[in-house]
């Protein structure tokens, strides 16, 4: 989650618990019967200074080996409670949720950003602990609204309004920088000057590695006083120090945007490969890679929503771009004013347009006349047949846009009314999942999910930035942009493009063909001197043959 591996365990109680790569190596010690039991909790523990609710404890011996544990309820939702100043200058600030933190905390130790002789000590991230049962709302002191922006801006990750959340950390020897300063028996200027040091020495180290702490305080820096009353220091002769106190930790807007920047390019990279097999590299074993009507898809369950996602090619790195949670709750424009058709820009800073797929409802077309019974008869595709006649009309030199990947979702639909179309779910029930249940299931919601044009994908691989725009032809017509005798040439060249590959579209319009402009403003030609066009609709596409 969040970029962070994670063991998950269902504890006794119905509650979940989540070990990260160091808690996973001491997860006797984190069992909640080690160190959370109520009688050795509340016997054991230590309040820790400060305004959240923080213990240190020790676990139970396992072993013969005692852990020493920061536990700290998490403050995701609360309002902060900051000084006039600071929250004149972070007027947005949040508490970061527990997979947040963790996530922001596992970075900076990677401590890619920045230089490479700058190492920002602190605690060790064990553990997530979400207790089984929920409170009343007031009880938790939560913002609803704060909630709901929380989970809009990091939809990777289901926070629960009425759960509570306990963070887990490893408990780090040392004094804070405060406790410091009266240990070693300073006073009044000497003080405030050693405080001042060492908070702009942590803060501008931060700063040097992409991050920094929105309440900095010298409560959260530890120091280890040596026995001749001097601080440990590092190799360089610098204080020795380590950071405590995550739930205000942020990427500064520099290091946020190279990281979206980042994560685009490799999604570009690989997106323009993703037909290349690499035998090299292992199918993860959560991932099976299918063949379903002619298509290669790296399959798998989408955790979030016990939903299953089908990802177009053979790469399983892309596999996580398309997960529910990366684009269906980013801000979204409709596309289409009787279907459900949005454009989205993911968290990955990737655009994508997610169709509710109509398979299984009765055909219903205004203004069609001619094969209006022909559409009836033959009925929506099913997403696995519109990806297969995409594909295969690029094969043929047909431009379309890019078919990405199937989601089918986890919760089941609303029944379908008397009228509904069933024989697709007859005719397709030799499309397995990887479980070997059926793929197409009338149960089941299905979203397919499409690049949005802006451009070839090796182009976009190679430059990053020179994007396309595009517009419908029935719009480029209502904008001037083409006559509408050219609206009717193109599509008329495109039904022959269809027909020479021994397909047809029973509903084609021009709403169905993008004509598109390159990074100069530039129509985009074909050979032959007129528009290009690019198919982007394959609902009631059919092989001519029937």
């Amino acid at each position: 989650m969040l970029g962070v591996d994670y063991v998950h365990w269902r504890t006794r109680d119905g509650g979940d618990l989540y070990l990260t790569r160091f808690g996973a190596l001491f997860w006797r010690h984190l069992m909640l019967e080690n160190w959370f039991a109520q009688e050795w909790f509340q016997a054991k523990r230590e309040r820790l200074h400060g305004t959240g609710t923080v213990y240190k404890v020790p676990t139970r011996p396992v072993g013969g080996l005692t852990l020493n544990l920061v536990v700290k309820w998490s403050r995701v939702g609360e309002q902060v409670p900051l000084d006039t100043l600071s929250l004149d200058r972070f007027i947005h600030a949040e508490f970061n949720s527990p997979f947040e933190e963790f996530a922001l905390l596992m970075e900076l130790r990677h401590g890619e950003t920045g230089p490479a002789d700058i190492h920002i000590r602190t605690q060790l991230p064990l553990a997530i602990y979400v207790p089984s049962k929920k409170l009343q709302l007031w009880e938790t002191g939560r913002s609803e609204h704060l909630i709901r922006g929380k989970v809009t801006r990091h939809p990777d990750v289901e926070i629960d309004m009425l759960r509570q959340y306990v963070v887990v950390f490893g408990w780090i020897k040392g004094m804070d920088a405060v406790q410091t300063a009266e240990h070693l028996g300073m006073s009044g200027s000497s003080r405030t000057e050693f405080l001042a040091r060492i908070t702009c020495l942590v803060t501008h180290e931060l700063r040097q590695k992409g991050f920094h702490v929105i309440d900095m305080k010298p409560a959260h820096i530890i120091l280890r006083p040596m026995r001749n009353w001097t601080l440990l220091r590092d190799p360089h002769g610098q204080i020795a120090y380590a950071l405590v106190d995550y739930e205000l930790l942020e990427r500064s807007r520099e290091h946020e945007l190279a990281v979206r920047h980042s994560h685009r390019q490799l999604y570009l990279t690989h997106m323009a490969h993703r037909f290349r097999g690499d035998a090299a590299q292992p199918m993860p074993q959560h991932l099976h890679a299918m063949n379903l009507l002619g298509v290669d898809y790296v399959a798998g369950r989408a955790e979030s929503t016990g939903g299953l996602l089908w990802v177009v090619g053979k790469d399983p790195d892309l596999f996580n771009y398309f997960l529910p949670e990366r684009w269906r709750r980013t801000p979204k424009k409709a596309l289409s004013a009787r279907h459900q058709v949005f454009h989205t820009c993911t968290k990955d800073d990737v655009h994508l347009v997610w169709r509710v797929s109509r398979l299984g409802d009765p055909v219903r077309l205004k203004n069609v006349v001619v094969k209006l019974h022909e559409a009836e008869t033959h009925g929506f595709n099913s997403p696995f047949e519109e990806f297969g006649f995409a594909l295969d009309l690029s094969r043929h030199g047909v431009n379309t846009i890019y078919p990405r990947a199937i989601y089918m979702t986890g919760s089941p639909r609303e029944m379908p009314g008397a009228r509904a179309d069933d024989r697709r779910y007859a005719s397709l029930a030799h499309l397995l999942t990887p479980e070997g249940q059926p793929a197409i299931r009338k149960d089941c919601d299905y979203i397919t999910v499409w690049g949005f044009w802006n451009g070839p994908d090796e182009l976009l691989a190679a430059h990053d930035g020179s994007f396309y725009s595009s517009v419908n032809v029935q719009h480029a017509c209502d904008k001037g942009l083409i006559s509408r005798q050219m609206m009717n040439q193109l599509l008329e060249a495109e039904a022959i493009k269809l027909a020479q590959c021994g397909l047809e579209d029973l509903n084609l319009k021009p709403d169905h063909l993008l004509i598109s402009f390159d990074p100069a403003g530039n129509l985009v030609l074909d050979t032959t001197g007129k528009p290009a066009v690019r198919l982007c609709n394959f609902e009631l596409v059919r092989r001519r043959s029937e």
